[in-house]
């Protein structure tokens, strides 16, 4: 399959991005029957500036619809705008305004993607997990990905590695209690030994260059030549 975001249609997003939402059609859709996007990379989301953007939508009205996706008669699935989504699920509203697309999984979730690498903000291990879902989903390799996304291979390859932490220093990545090169440094340890570290970083709040003496302190030393005889 291809990665059906780029090649043959890459012009056709181009060009509905290009579109203001008046020039397309508008609808209003019940709030309940919206669920959030399955393959929304972002995990974590900041609940205090959702709570901004809430009380700056009751105010002005949502100046920019959200964009959805018919998944089942009736039934919608956000492509764009689950911050705006959440903000008016808070103020309780009885429907939202929605551009509805047709897109298929492998569009929605690089769609997806997409906005919020835009954005910036994802952790590493998001961005990470957000790759290997594009990947899986678009039968894609780590240079054709990279290549599609404009990102260079070793780029794609070192965020994807870090999906080989320990579950405790992805979910301190996630929670943003360690930086991306505290994770790069743990990934020389065994993962049975990530936890232990993990905690005396967060306890001593260690910076990189501390995570990374630690680190060469704790990797198990090789095991002695067996070959090797004194004389």
């Amino acid at each position: 399959m291809a990665f059906s975001l780029f090649g043959s249609n890459r012009d056709k997003h181009k060009t509905e991005a290009a579109t203001t939402p008046t020039e397309q059609q508008i609808v209003r859709i019940p709030v309940t029957a919206i669920i959030p996007n399955r393959f929304q990379p972002r995990q974590v989301f900041d609940e205090t500036g959702i709570a901004e953007l809430a009380a700056t939508i009751a105010d002005h009205g949502l100046l920019q619809p959200i964009v959805l996706r018919e998944y089942e008669p009736q039934k919608y699935e956000i492509i764009a705008g689950e911050r705006r989504f959440r903000a008016i699920s808070s103020l309780h509203w009885a429907d939202v305004p929605a551009i509805i697309q047709k897109m298929d999984d492998g569009e929605t979730a690089s769609m997806a993607l997409i906005e919020n690498l835009q954005r910036q903000d994802l952790t590493a291990i998001e961005e990470a997990r957000a790759y290997q879902e594009l990947m899986e989903l678009n039968q894609l390799t780590q240079s054709a990905l990279a290549k599609e996304l404009g990102k260079s291979q070793s780029l794609v390859a070192n965020k994807l590695r870090l999906l080989k932490l320990a579950q405790p220093v992805q979910t301190a990545l996630l929670q943003r209690q360690i930086s991306e090169r505290h994770g790069r440094a743990l990934l020389n340890l065994a993962v049975e030994q990530q936890a232990a570290v993990l905690k005396r970083v967060l306890d001593d709040q260690l910076t990189v260059k501390e995570t990374e003496q630690l680190v060469a302190k704790t990797q198990t030393p090789p095991k002695p030549n067996a070959n090797v005889h004194g004389g």
